[in-house]
């Protein structure tokens, strides 16, 4: 066993640190009394309630919940779909431009992919609002999924659906009641990405969203040129707490569902 080292002990706090200072001071900060958000005024709550009474940006935070959660599950959906066609449908003809279409939002920057969206949807005259901030981050999170799940594809024992299919199932249910328990972890923590980077996205949004579909990103980035509000620092917090407990529910989900996996693995 390797021997923990004052300069491994330094490094990994100080990494911990460049990591999660800023959130730590953030959330501080949102306690605090004074309006100056530079300056400590003691603990105070108060901007939680103010913020209750801004209607803006209470407004896009469900926004931006309501289109990370259906870009997320759309996106979730489709890379699923074509992770499976990479990996089980081998060397299939123009499976080199389809894999090379599925990760192109991986390499591109999001100015290219947001301005030709826009593109696309003033080319076919489709109004910008809800819908196309989702197609949009839809788009661009899905090949992320299909990174992840593939990734769990690639060392999947293949024997265990032979094994079910030779009971007598069917491919679908061979499907549902083999492969997609054991990949569900895989597939749970691509929709935590894609929810968390449609959450987070600014440039994409801003080149595709219309007049009643405001994101969070883009309220803030609005409002912060004119100086930052104590309400920013209390919707970011409540914002990380969100996607802190996610992070945790999907972590048990994760783990209960390797569990049931092993010990049916076990059972004789």
């Amino acid at each position: 066993m390797r021997r923990v080292t004052w300069f491994n002990l330094c490094a990994i706090v100080l990494g911990i640190a460049f990591l999660y200072l800023p959130i730590v001071i953030l959330v501080i900060y949102s306690f605090n009394a004074s309006r100056l958000v530079a300056v400590w005024g003691g603990w105070s709550t108060q901007w939680y309630a103010q913020l209750a009474g801004d209607t803006a940006i209470v407004g896009a935070a469900l926004m931006s919940l309501r289109v990370a959660f259906v870009s997320a599950s759309l996106a979730t959906l489709l890379g699923t779909l074509a992770a499976l066609a990479l990996v089980r449908f081998g060397r299939f003809r123009g499976r080199l431009l389809f894999a090379s279409m599925i990760y192109a939002p991986l390499v591109m920057p999001e100015v290219i992919t947001g301005l030709s969206m826009l593109l696309l949807f003033v080319a076919i005259s489709v109004d910008r609002g809800f819908w196309t901030v989702v197609i949009a981050h839809t788009t661009m999170a899905m090949c992320f999924v299909a990174v992840v799940v593939q990734a769990r594809l690639a060392d999947f024992d293949m024997s265990l659906e032979e094994a079910a299919m030779d009971l007598g199932a069917p491919p679908l249910r061979t499907f549902l009641t083999v492969t997609l328990p054991l990949i569900l972890p895989a597939i749970v923590a691509a929709w935590m990405l894609a929810f968390a980077l449609s959450l987070d996205d600014l440039v994409i949004a801003s080149f595709t969203t219309g007049p009643g579909a405001t994101t969070l990103p883009i309220r803030i980035y609005s409002e912060i040129r004119l100086g930052v509000k104590p309400e920013i620092n209390a919707v970011c917090t409540i914002f990380i707490a969100v996607v802190g407990i996610a992070v945790l529910v999907a972590s048990l989900l994760t783990k209960l569902t390797g569990a049931r996996g092993t010990s049916a693995r076990i059972e004789p």
